[in-house]
């Protein structure tokens, strides 16, 4: 008999957490109207990844776990490991932060692929942070990186998908193009597995990737207002690599909505140079011919990548029983050079052809010649130019890059950025309200898990986390920011940079 009171005692405790529940998601759903579709919404008891080992909801959801979509079309799990270290240099997590999480789809978007993401922790801080994705991942891809840090700190933390899906396959086994599918690339050049990206479709046009952002902005302050009865007292964005483009563009078109930004390894776009459909190719096109002079640095090869603004390779003894040298350009070879040379290509020039012969093809992707293609085709010029990084801000914005980044590389992407930014303004950056800074991490890289066989590489995470906590302390305090510096290999961003540190870093590679 005791032991029936006590579980009914108990029982009677749950029922009103369970009304509650309902009832805050309901006010937050509610709050939308048919703004958004296929929502769920549910209470957690661990908002960050943690909680995926103790709740029944999950935190990041399985890959491929929305019915009716293709294999790749929707990997969460995959996402969050893209821009994040593996354990234990993840984001430490200390704490449980129980609250609302809603995870729908964007009613305005006819494909049903734009898709939005909000955590609401019951101990707010008042404020909002919103991410951007890279590459074409989900609203999921800032999980480690940058939700589990802002919502241990009481920040609601809203992510979107740049309104597209990620892709799918439509050959496993091919050595030439299928001709099933109008824009198909592979996976890399030893590849014979073709995916298409839904971004490449032509109602997924680039410009969307800063309409969501905001639209996720403005979505979010909305179930906040639900959720908290206030709208946030300050709204961040952060974001990484295409995410942190989206950071950047949303700096420059909606200071009404953010108060500053973080951007990581942001994507650089200007019609003129540099832009990925520059920057690749040479890349591609030399990389075979390093290969066969026995990853010489001396080499033509190696020499031309280099004067294409990469950063020097690192070459590591082969591991038995291979016989071939580790080589950090080989990894981006051949995990994204070419796939995102490719994507980018079908995206601004579709009439191009992308493969010629197969699998040793340098003459599509390689040769690619953006001036030449953009003088027969001025549209080319034109859609870039729409998506254009101005450099016109109009809050503080704070890059974070690596020296050692081989897929935008800091020469042809965060220098250039700066170099927008100063020119907006004349120089005259630290008489500016809104200030920019760039911080540049000496040997970080593009891909925070090649550290692990490349252990001269760094870690960004943790700057841009710090640069993060700096951007508050400006804005909410006035404090003052950091100049911009080279972060040396091994050291952290510091308020009175010694001369050697001022400004960019001397050597991209250190020892």
């Amino acid at each position: 008999m005791f032991v029936r009171k006590l579980f009914l005692a108990a029982l009677a405790m749950l029922v009103p957490l369970a009304a509650g529940a309902a009832t805050r998601c309901d006010a937050v759903l509610a709050a939308f109207g048919n703004k958004l579709v296929d929502a769920t919404c549910f209470e957690k008891g661990d908002l960050t990844t943690n909680g995926d080992f103790t709740d029944a909801n999950l935190t990041t959801p399985a890959n491929n776990s929305i019915a009716g979509l293709p294999p790749g079309a929707f990997t969460p799990n995959t996402d969050r490991n893209v821009i994040s270290p593996n354990p234990p240099n993840r984001t430490p997590i200390t704490k449980v932060v129980p609250g609302i999480q809603l995870d729908a789809r964007f009613a305005d978007d006819p494909t049903g692929e734009a898709r939005f993401l909000i955590r609401l922790p019951d101990d707010w801080n008042g404020n909002l942070v919103v991410a951007g994705a890279s590459g074409t991942r989900s609203e999921f891809n800032g999980d480690f990186a940058w939700s589990d840090y802002v919502v241990q700190k009481g920040y609601a933390y809203a992510s979107q998908n740049k309104g597209v899906l990620n892709l799918k396959i439509v050959s496993l086994s091919s050595p030439l193009p299928p001709a099933s599918d109008p824009a198909p690339c592979r996976l890399n050049p030893a590849s014979s597995i073709w995916v298409h990206f839904f971004d490449n479709d032509p109602e997924k046009p680039f410009t969307q990737w800063t309409q969501y952002m905001i639209e996720g902005a403005q979505f979010a302050r909305q179930a906040v207002k639900a959720n908290y009865h206030h709208y946030p007292t300050r709204t961040y964005a952060v974001g990484t690599s295409n995410g942190g483009y989206q950071v950047r563009r949303a700096i420059e078109e909606a200071p009404d909505l953010f108060d500053g930004g973080v951007d990581w390894e942001g994507t650089f776009i200007d019609p003129s140079g540099p832009n990925i459909l520059i920057d690749l190719p040479p890349a591609i096109k030399n990389f075979p011919d390093y290969v066969a002079s026995g990853f010489n640095p001396n080499s033509a090869a190696a020499q031309n990548i280099v004067a294409a603004g990469y950063p020097p390779d690192i070459v590591l003894p082969p591991v038995p029983p291979s016989v071939t040298p580790r080589s950090l350009w080989a990894n981006y070879w051949a995990q994204f050079w070419e796939v995102t040379q490719c994507q980018w290509q079908k995206r601004f020039d579709p009439t191009w052809q992308t493969y010629f012969d197969g699998l040793n093809d340098v003459t599509g992707t390689g040769g690619y010649d953006y001036f030449a293609r953009a003088a027969l085709d001025p549209s080319i010029v034109a859609q870039l130019g729409a998506v254009a990084t101005t450099g016109k801000i109009k809050k503080p914005l704070i890059t974070v890059a690596g020296t050692m980044d081989a897929l935008l590389p800091i020469k042809r992407g965060a220098r250039a950025y700066e170099a927008v930014v100063n020119a907006s303004r004349n120089g005259n950056n630290d008489q500016r309200e809104a200030q920019y800074r760039l911080y540049e991490v000496q040997n970080g890289n593009h891909i925070e898990t090649f550290k692990n066989p490349f252990t001269q590489l760094e870690f960004i995470q943790p700057h841009a986390q710090k640069a993060f906590d700096l951007l508050v302390d400006h804005v909410e305090n006035n404090a003052a920011l950091p100049p911009s510096q080279c972060i040396a290999r091994g050291a952290a961003i510091t308020a009175a940079p010694t001369p050697a540190q001022a400004g960019h870093c001397a050597d991209l590679l250190a020892p």
